[in-house]
Parts: structure tokens; C-alpha cells; sequence
């Protein structure tokens, strides 16, 4: 049994110390946003990580609707950073990236909110990994460090498919460089399937985990695609093993297509099966 299981004597599991929450943007369109809020409560999720947003009585509508559902909006998904990447040699593009993140940090103190997601940087033909994606995207987020502080937000780090932090070795690293409980690491249980497993980035990564993704994805014959929980070749056994050596009890917010309410509530269940534990 590994260190830090959570199966009991008699082979069953206990269910993870994990709060579930869902992507706004996954509620149907159709609803009223009052009414897609409060569906997600009803089939069976605790919190709900929005998007950000620059108009402020759209701000205040999300967090009337989300107090009146009795549902905690715990995160802020940054919007601006794969438009205005903050290792642009461009100042203008830089700038709106600063800005779409001040947003998103004053998003979440309104909401209630204790972390905004950011992808710092991305790797290309023209922009180097070290130089450009890590020195420059350093220099803005410690700019952004005092209004964190101020607003105590986390501003959390997530690994995506942009060629920069690709190992979680890396991702700890720039992570501790900036030696600040503002900083913490986002981690996506599917993004790093394409160079690794989720089960070593979450035991490597570890305390620094502030919020975790959850989403599933498949290899077939050289195609790739995201597929419905548990039907991919993520080994949610280990990672269930993982999350529970490290003592993981935050928030995991499932990130996966918009469906309705009978789709959802299969979303949930799911989601229940990965937290439990439970055998394919």
C-alpha cells in the first residue's frame, strides 16, 4: 500500500478531502446565468471557477447569482494571457496582460475567490524558453505580487500545451524562484499526459499545488483527443493515490465541454468515481 493511502482493511476507499466545482463556461447556454449556477449546485458540485470579466455590473451579477445558489466561486480563470503573453517584446501587449490579470485579481477578492489562474508565458520560434518565456514572465508577475498581497489572492500557476514548463521539475522551480505564498502552481491532471503523468507532476509538485483541473484525454493509432472522465488513459487509481500521499484538500474544478443538465450530472458522478477511487 503506498504512503498516505486512504483504503481501509476491509479494500474499500474513502473519498478524497476534495471539493468538486465546475467551469462556468461548461453551463448550458441556454439558461439564464442565475439558473446555470444554480444547476450546478443541484447536480451536485460545491464551487464554480468563472472567467475573467471587465465589465463590472457582469461582475456583480456572477456574485449575486452565485451567493443566491449557495455555490462558492473559488477561482478565476485568466483570460487575457494567451493574447497578451507577458514575454512579448511588445510594451503594448505586455500591458494588456498586466491589465486583463489586475482585472482577474480584483475579480476574485469581489467574488470571494482566494486564487486566479495564470499561464505566464508562451514558447515559440521566436520567443526562447529561458530568455524570453522565463525571465520576462517572472518580471511581470513580481510586479503583480503587491496587489495579491494586498488583495490576498493566489496568482497560480498553470502547465498547458505551450512548450514552456514541460517537465515538474521545472514547474517547481519557477514556482520557489519567486519565494512568495502569492505564487503558487494551477495543475491539470490532463496537460502534461503528452510528456508525462499526472501521478509524478502531482507527488513532485506537491505542497505548491494551490487548485487542481480535471479533465481526461485519449491516445489512439497517433490521434489525440479529450474524452469523457474515465474513458481516456489516465490512470485515475494512481492518480487517486497520489493526491491522497500528498494530502491534498483543496479544489478541483473539472474543465470539459459545455452540456446540459442530464450531462452534467453524469459530469458529477463521474467526477464522484475519481475521488472515490473507484476501479474502472
Amino acid at each position: 500500500m503506498a504512503a498516505g493511502s486512504t483504503m481501509s482493511l476491509s479494500g474499500a476507499t474513502t473519498r478524497l478531502p476534495i471539493r468538486k466545482a465546475i467551469l462556468i463556461s461548461m453551463l448550458p447556454a441556454d439558461l439564464p446565468l442565475a439558473d446555470g449556477i444554480k444547476l450546478a449546485r443541484d447536480v451536485g458540485f460545491e464551487e464554480i471557477e468563472c472567467q475573467t470579466v471587465d465589465d463590472p455590473k457582469q461582475a456583480e451579477a456572477i456574485r449575486i447569482a452565485a451567493g443566491n445558489a449557495g455555490i462558492r466561486i473559488h477561482s478565476v480563470m485568466n483570460m487575457a494571457h494567451w493574447s497578451f503573453p507577458f514575454n512579448s517584446p511588445d510594451p503594448e501587449i505586455v500591458k494588456k496582460g498586466m491589465e486583463g490579470m489586475e482585472t482577474s485579481l480584483r475579480n476574485a477578492h469581489l467574488w470571494g475567490a482566494d486564487t486566479v489562474l495564470l499561464v505566464p508565458a508562451v514558447v515559440n520560434p521566436k520567443f526562447s524558453y529561458f530568455e524570453d518565456a522565463w525571465t520576462r514572465s517572472q518580471q511581470q508577475i513580481r510586479r503583480l505580487l503587491p496587489l495579491a498581497e494586498q488583495l490576498k489572492v493566489v496568482i497560480a500557476i498553470e502547465e498547458v500545451w505551450n512548450k514552456f514548463l514541460v517537465s515538474p521539475a521545472d514547474f517547481v522551480r519557477y514556482v520557489d524562484e519567486f519565494a512568495s505564498p502569492w505564487v503558487r502552481a494551477y495543475l491539470d491532471v490532463g496537460n502534461m499526459v503528452f510528456y508525462g503523468y499526472p501521478q509524478d507532476w502531482i507527488r513532485i509538485v506537491g505542497k505548491r499545488i494551490a487548485k487542481l483541473h480535471i479533465k481526461d484525454f485519449r491516445f489512439r493509432k497517433g490521434q489525440t483527443e479529450w474524452v469523457a472522465l474515465r474513458e481516456g488513459d489516465i490512470d485515475w487509481i494512481e492518480v487517486y493515490n497520489a493526491l491522497a500521499d500528498i494530502g491534498y484538500h483543496g479544489t478541483a474544478t473539472v474543465e470539459l465541454d459545455r452540456g446540459d443538465a442530464a450531462y452534467l450530472r453524469e459530469v458529477s458522478r463521474r467526477f464522484d468515481l475519481i475521488l472515490s477511487g473507484a476501479k474502472a
